[in-house]
């Protein structure tokens, strides 16, 4: 993750201060161009720092992403660090204690249904 400073550091404080925008409102708060911001923000997407939402496909409406706020955190250390794409991801990122079935069942409410069986028994 190759980061151009400030400009995209104050991309994301200007997202994260007034919220999803486009690019010629993030160009008045942060006193760069709109050609530069223009070109900024698909490379803050491809980093998933940024996220491009609708409702069209080329409303270019961007908002900040948890990345992009973890990236603003860690901001001071990112010439300090040699991965710092690996600093703002944690360092259990991409490893889960879970398997993805049990994730996505804990997520759609499919968790242990054992304490619901013992009253169901109870009642009859």
């Amino acid at each position: 993750m190759k980061l151009r400073q400030p400009t995209d550091f104050l991309i994301l404080e200007a997202l994260e201060d007034k919220g999803r925008n486009v690019a010629t409102n993030l160009a008045a708060h942060t006193g760069k161009s709109r050609k530069n911001i223009n070109t900024r923000l698909p490379v803050l997407e491809d980093y998933g720092l940024v996220a491009k939402i609708g409702p069209a496909e080329r409303s270019g409406l961007y908002e900040l992403t948890s990345l992009g706020k973890a990236a603003l955190v860690y901001q001071d250390q990112y010439n300090e660090v040699d991965d710092f794409e690996a600093l703002i991801e944690g360092p259990n990122a991409g490893v889960s204690s879970q398997p993805a079935e049990a994730q996505a069942s804990f997520v759609r409410g499919e968790g242990d249904q054992s304490d619901d069986t013992d009253l169901d028994e109870a009642d009859e």
